[in-house]
């Protein structure tokens, strides 16, 4: 779940537990997976057929911001543990191992008697243990993370690696500037080479008695 809410950009309530009013997690019913164009039937096909799929969608219905019934969907990554593919399906091969009907909750696993839910205090115990051990080289204290750190991460990587920030809110499901609020200025990658674009491209000429010329002269 971890890494499909890194991913997908989900919220807390979308991929864990959560007592949250917005809480709306996706349900086995909610997975698309594909091998090419072929779509794989979830509860038919073998688990060989399934590690086949090279694409999946998530299917929204209740999510904030969502479209009622729009899917967003990612292919591989290239990672055989990150990546969205190949986590949902294991979720899915870990779910129908046990029956699970099709509303069960993503989240939810067997503990050999009865259905259990993945919380988001499970999960921010995860990442702050993870941090606890790796958090120095990354300016990181326990103390900053939390299961809401996934959609900021995910969406950070995003704009690190370029990609356009409509897509970022598009995928994110924000509806306004919103999303700057997750992609931190403090970030190296973003900032690391501002300093030097503004020296190269800082010497120029403003065409007179224009309104450019004349914000240039009041901020002088």
């Amino acid at each position: 779940m971890l890494i499909l809410a890194f991913f997908f950009l989900l919220r807390p309530g979308e991929y864990v537990s959560s007592s949250s009013a917005d809480a709306a997690p996706f349900r086995f019913a909610n997975v698309h997976l594909f091998c090419g164009n072929r779509k794989l039937h979830l509860e038919r096909a073998s688990d060989q057929e399934l590690w086949s799929a090279t694409f999946v969608g998530l299917e929204f219905t209740n999510q904030k911001n969502c479209v009622k019934g729009e899917i967003i969907g990612l292919g591989r990554s290239g990672s055989d543990l990150w990546c969205p593919v190949r986590a949902s399906i294991r979720r899915i091969i870990a779910l129908r191992r046990h029956h699970a009907p099709p509303h069960t909750p993503l989240h939810s696993y067997w503990d050999g008697h009865r259905w259990c839910c993945i919380a988001s205090t499970h999960l921010t115990a995860i990442l702050r243990t993870a941090i606890l051990v790796m958090g120095d080289q990354h300016g990181l204290q326990p103390s900053d993370v939390t299961a809401r750190s996934l959609r900021a991460s995910g969406a950070m990587a995003l704009l690190c690696a370029n990609v356009d920030t409509d897509r970022i809110r598009l995928i994110g499901r924000w509806r306004s500037d919103e999303m700057f609020r997750y992609l931190h200025t403090q970030a190296a990658p973003l900032t690391k080479d501002i300093a030097l674009r503004m020296l190269t491209h800082g010497s120029f000429v403003l065409i007179p008695n224009t309104p450019h010329a004349a914000l240039v002269q009041a901020l002088m």
